[in-house]
């Protein structure tokens, strides 16, 4: 997929990996919308990039449907969809620290659900569109979590969405070959973010450990430029990629 000129969405734009890769597609020439929940940051990033901000709670599916055409009306057909929106934080399921079923529900809701509407209605506005001279539609980005993969303590529900979303790729990517749209997956593993940083220190302390190399926590701009070469590498299709210095996470006996 040829990146300059081309209309590009990427959710969870206001920090982070999406801060990231919308700034990256940005200056690659594309045309880009930018949807968060914070919508004060995604305004202030979409100012500094030339972007389009759309203010969207994913959890929110009627919201999450008018963000979409508003986006899509103002960048043209979304050739580029990243979805880096999500939640991410302890939430034990029993005990004196257990939080309400509505919050875990609200986890899977924003970042399982919320990422499949996304893909959903990007995808069916691209049927409407001509294919490129290569027979390519699209391509489309989910980020799962190495946390899907090692099951963190306190994270029933997050690993539960990220699980989903990275058992659903293959799947994806098969029903919408036929019409030139890939899928693929970044699953990214501790990363120098805000949501990241708002673990517990004693987890935090154990990345360089964990990680054989390099032995730190990954930057947003690394996932930003794996999720270019996605846009960028035709054969790339139903793909998992872990994105983590081979970092696997340990095990705590209690919640942190």
């Amino acid at each position: 997929m040829r990146i300059s000129g081309t209309g590009a969405i990427v959710t969870g734009a206001a920090s982070g990996m999406g801060r990231a890769t919308a700034t990256h597609l940005a200056r690659a020439g594309a045309r880009v919308a930018l949807l968060d929940i914070n919508a004060a940051g995604v305004r202030e990033v979409a100012a500094a990039i030339g972007g389009t901000p759309v203010p969207c709670d994913l959890g929110d599916s009627a919201a999450t449907a008018a963000a979409m055409e508003q986006a899509i009306a103002a960048v043209g057909p979304a050739r580029i969809v990243i979805s880096c929106a999500g939640i991410g934080r302890l939430e034990p399921v029993v005990g004196p620290a257990a939080v309400p079923f509505e919050q875990l529900a609200q986890t899977i809701r924003v970042n399982l659900t919320g990422t499949l509407h996304v893909l959903q209605l990007a995808a069916s506005a691209l049927l409407g569109q001509p294919a490129l001279e290569d027979g390519e539609r699209g391509v489309m980005i989910m980020v799962a979590s190495g946390a899907a993969f090692d099951g963190p303590i306190a994270g029933a529900a997050y690993t539960a969405s990220k699980g989903g979303i990275a058992s659903m790729t293959l799947s994806l990517a098969r029903e919408l070959g036929d019409a030139g749209i890939r899928v693929n997956t970044i699953s990214p593993g501790a990363f120098d973010t805000a949501m990241v940083r708002g673990l517990p220190a004693e987890m935090l302390a154990t990345v360089p450990s964990i990680t054989p190399f390099p032995k730190r926590m990954g930057v947003p701009e690394e996932f930003a430029a794996l999720a270019r070469h996605i846009c960028e590498n035709r054969f790339l299709n139903g793909a998992v990629i872990r994105l983590d210095g081979a970092q696997r996470m340990p095990y705590f006996s209690a919640v942190p």
